[in-house]
């Protein structure tokens, strides 16, 4: 047999949903033995370092092209392996065209050239034009569709109506596809415009009732069209019976939440501060311990980030007329684990949530440690802290509510394809990730 490419030595390996001692070893990228240590030369991981299978984020905005000045493939990409992500998944939005064509998803293949740092896979737009028409989009290799049931933000991707949105899941379940959603009712929000500087005029613009309205539409027209649905960054812990029940009928009803739903506080957002800006909003601190019961009881799917960011000019100082989004890519797993950390949550209740849950939210056959499997490897340092310098990040415009946060857990070596892509925190193999076309993905 010839000699291994890697070999990885660690008293503790996430594997088959529980910690071990292992010895991971790679050949041609993938894994090709789990075995229990021995005497063979091997990278050894440092006493306080887990191993960890490389994380899937499937909720990122790239925007390229159209706006790379947001973010584009080559600093998303390395935010992401910084942070301990070996695959993401790009929005069919904000990019100017949106992925709502073949042609469009062509020019997005064509703007990673040479600029990956980690995998990218890709979910198309399902909108007011393009309807009837996805299965080519399904045919080139999007994973899903994304949907929004209120205005989106961005001119150039239109939300649909209720009308709209059972057309789209009835054409998806045809498919045998997801659509992933945007779920607020548009009937639901208020005011239009300038809202000032209070965090708290924002966030009764937006109120809960609007998510649970639009998610109780999605799952009655999943019952109609028997087509599979996933709801997108969930903020509203009052939907979460709406959630559980869908699932107890039998409904193919998967749901996510993102860490600054986990994390951040609407009490705690000062004056102007519209970095906490997303849609839907950050909700109060009873709001968020029930996420985190979802999240221990296995309601919630998967924990995302959707990065959405935006050049600092757009973060004005109006609630209203700011850019809606935050940029996290890089900070998603050590934002969580601080939290999780000082609710007394243990490391492997957040892995599968990060891992194997957006993974299969996507399609995608990844996050495990497994023989045959990618050798996507994480070394990470859980009680490891640090204080985020948003200018030191891999975004590529110096705009987080993070900034200045002391987070536990440290991303020190990232292997992609066997191949160390991070080392000592830094990453150092930029522009060697791959597109994940849909054969490559299954493999």
């Amino acid at each position: 047999m010839t000699e291994p490419d890697l070999v990885v030595r660690t008293r503790r390996a996430w594997v088959d949903g529980s910690w071990r001692a292992a010895q991971v070893v790679v050949r041609d990228g993938r894994i090709a033995a789990i075995d229990v240590p021995d005497d063979t030369v091997a990278v050894e991981l440092a006493d306080d370092e887990v191993l960890l299978p490389g994380l899937v984020d499937s909720h990122v905005h790239v925007n390229e092209p159209g706006r790379t000045a947001w973010e584009g493939f080559a600093s998303a990409t390395r935010a992401a392996a910084a942070g301990g992500v070996t695959a993401l998944v790009d929005m069919p939005l904000n990019s100017v065209p949106p992925t709502t064509t073949v042609r469009a998803l062509d020019a997005k293949r064509a703007a990673t050239a040479y600029k990956l740092t980690v995998d990218v896979a890709f979910w198309g737009g399902a909108v007011p034009d393009n309807l009837g028409s996805l299965a080519p989009l399904h045919a080139a290799g999007v994973r899903g569709f994304k949907a929004f049931l209120t205005p989106s933000g961005v001119d150039e991707f239109g939300h649909l109506d209720a009308a709209q949105l059972e057309t789209a899941l009835a054409e998806v379940a045809a498919l045998g596809s997801v659509l992933i959603v945007h779920a607020e009712d548009p009937a639901d929000l208020r005011g239009d415009g300038a809202l000032g500087e209070r965090y708290a005029d924002f966030l009764a613009s937006r109120p809960a009732a609007s998510e649970r309205h639009a998610i109780g539409r999605v799952i009655d027209a999943m019952r109609r069209t028997g087509a599979r649905a996933h709801v997108l960054h969930l903020s509203d812990a009052g939907s979460l019976d709406l959630v559980r029940a869908a699932k107890a009928e039998g409904l193919p009803l998967t749901v996510e939440t993102c860490p600054h739903y986990l994390a951040l506080r609407a009490e705690d957002v000062p004056a102007a501060a519209t970095q906490y800006k997303c849609c839907p909003p950050i909700r109060d601190a009873g709001n968020q311990d029930l996420l985190w019961e979802a999240v221990l009881d296995g309601t919630i799917d998967a924990i995302v980030s959707d990065h959405s960011p935006s050049t600092a000019d757009l973060k004005n100082a109006d609630f209203g007329l700011s850019w809606g989004g935050i940029a996290g890519l890089q900070l998603g797993l050590s934002v969580v684990w601080t939290e999780a950390r000082r609710r007394g949550i243990a490391l492997e209740a957040l892995l599968p949530l990060v891992t194997t849950g957006p993974a299969r939210v996507a399609g995608l056959d990844l996050g495990r440690l497994a023989v045959g499997a990618p050798a996507h490897l994480v070394a990470f340092a859980p009680d490891q802290e640090g204080v985020v310098d948003v200018h030191a990040l891999e975004h590529r415009n110096p705009v987080s509510p993070y900034d200045g946060a002391t987070l536990a857990g440290a991303v020190r070596t990232v292997w992609l394809h066997g191949s160390p892509i991070v080392q000592a925190g830094a990453v150092s193999a930029p522009g060697t990730g791959r597109v994940l076309l849909p054969e490559v993905a299954r493999a």
